[in-house]
């Protein structure tokens, strides 16, 4: 199990469905907030022949390639941690576990994670599926009306959002199942666009809930 010291200032932005701005709003965050001088992490869940240890196809067992912890240093490249970098970031890690196995491998991979992050002071993490682990500072959810589906784990952890992030108005939205309007509107919203994907008030928003609350640096028992 993992615990936490009051350490480290984090964010964690999910969303609910893939290539829905996720990576976008971490990069805006970045570059709008480069005081906190960002050690950004992007954790992906792979499988289907993909492998951890490159992120390429593969036929390796689960066993052999479980889960990795990688940093880009190329803020020139094509991925979306080189983006990261691109916005400011002083440190980017690329976090890879193989489907449906975070919450086995949580020890192992949090020991890494934890090993990689060091001494760093603020970090924020593109994932939904963390928040079963972490406690952040600030847990932003983004959502986009138009696409219909909504990941499990953006359902599971819609109500310990601090701030909802849309892509447009939710005026005419789809109906997601499972999905409560409520939970979504009794929370901060705020509406974003592809061309501004982090508003003045997000930024503000997110920096005003590090001033007052620092989530934790894991430590395992």
């Amino acid at each position: 199990m993992l615990c936490y010291t009051r350490a480290m200032k984090m964010v964690v932005v999910g969303g609910n469905s893939r290539e829905v701005g996720k990576t976008s709003v971490v990069a805006g965050l970045i570059r709008a907030l480069p005081r906190y001088n960002w050690t950004a992490v992007k954790l992906t869940q792979y499988g289907h022949g993909i492998c951890a240890a490159d992120g390429k196809e593969c036929g390796c067992a689960p066993e052999e390639h479980p889960f990795a912890v990688t940093e880009e240093r190329d803020a020139g490249g094509g991925s979306d941690t080189s983006r990261f970098l691109a916005a400011g970031a002083r440190r980017a890690l690329w976090a890879r576990v193989r489907m449906g196995m975070l919450e086995t491998l949580l020890p192992s991979l949090g020991a890494a994670l934890r090993q990689a992050i060091g001494d760093d002071d603020a970090v924020i993490i593109e994932s939904n599926s963390i928040v079963e682990f972490y406690d952040p500072a600030v847990y932003l959810t983004v959502l986009d009306p138009a696409r219909q589906d909504f990941k499990e784990s953006a359902r599971r952890f819609l109500p310990r959002a601090d701030g909802v992030v849309c892509l447009g108005s939710l005026t005419g939205q789809p109906a997601w199942e499972g999905v409560s309007l409520g939970v979504i509107r009794s929370k901060p919203v705020f509406t974003i666009s592809h061309a501004q994907c982090v508003t003045p008030e997000l930024a503000a928003f997110v920096d005003q809930r590090l001033a007052v609350a620092a989530a934790a640096v894991p430590i395992l028992r």
